[in-house]
This record gives C-alpha cells, sequence and structure tokens, in this order.
C-alpha cells in the first residue's frame, strides 16, 4: 500500500487542490486557493520527484502564490468595494421628506425611503412638515439636512 501511495503522490496531491478550491468557494478571500496551486505544482512534479522534492515544490509556490497571486486578485477581483457605502453613511447626498418639523438648532424627523430619521439642520429657519430635503452629513444617527 505504500508503494501505491508513493508511485501515486499526485492522486493525493489532486485531492489537496480539489479541497483548497472547495474551502476557497467558503471564504473568498483568495488565500486558500494559494495552497490549491502548491499542490497542482507538486502534483505536477510528483512523477519526476521524491516526496521531499514534492513538499519543497508545494511549499515554495505556496508563498509565491500568498505573495503574488493573492495581491493581484484582490486587487482587481474586489475592485471598488472598499468604496462602497452602507448603513448610514449610504445616507449621504440621499433625499427624502420632513415627518416631523425641524425647529431651528433643533431636532425632528425624516422619512429616507421608509425609514424615520432623527434630523437637525444648519438652517436658520425651521423646516416644515412635508419638505423635501437632503441629507448633507451625519452624526452617529442623528443626519443633518437642507431643504431641497
Amino acid at each position: 500500500m505504500i508503494e501505491y501511495f508513493s508511485e501515486n503522490m499526485w492522486q493525493l496531491w489532486a485531492v489537496v487542490a480539489v479541497l483548497g478550491l472547495i474551502l476557497e468557494l467558503g471564504s473568498g478571500d483568495f488565500f486558500i486557493i494559494c495552497f490549491s496551486i502548491g499542490a497542482v505544482g507538486a502534483a505536477a512534479v510528483s512523477p519526476l520527484a521524491n516526496v521531499y522534492v514534492q513538499v519543497a515544490v508545494f511549499v515554495v509556490l505556496t508563498a509565491v502564490s500568498i505573495f503574488t497571486v493573492r495581491p493581484f486578485a484582490l486587487r482587481y477581483l474586489h475592485r471598488g468595494e472598499d468604496a462602497r457605502r452602507s448603513n448610514a453613511d449610504a445616507l449621504m447626498g440621499r433625499t427624502g421628506r420632513v415627518t416631523e418639523e425641524i425647529p431651528a438648532g433643533g431636532f425632528g424627523r425624516v422619512a429616507i425611503d421608509g425609514d424615520s430619521w432623527k434630523a437637525r439642520t444648519d438652517a436658520p429657519d425651521a423646516l416644515p412638515t412635508g419638505t423635501q430635503v437632503v441629507v448633507v452629513g451625519r452624526e452617529s444617527t442623528i443626519i443633518t439636512v437642507n431643504k431641497l
């Protein structure tokens, strides 16, 4: 049995490569796929080299992949994800309607896409109910609005 495995190490490396690809589908951060790349390289040299050389090829290709392939993949496949705004930051520039009057220097409520937000204004006059406003800032969960 040991002779079979030593003669067919490429099968073990192929299993490692496939398992790495399957695990990468769950993580998506292009780290585990580097181990798959190393396993494919080790499988390629397995008919020509002993186990020690195969392990060395696996380690070297995995390390090279982590420092070259991974940054390349992160840069080009996750392009623009950091620029996406979410949660309260996504409200910046959105328009809404005043549902509770906002007095000058005080607080009121603004409806944006069905959500009600506590709001204030920097304008010198009050914003009456029904006024269309645009979000120009936020501080915690309180948004700052101006008349549209």
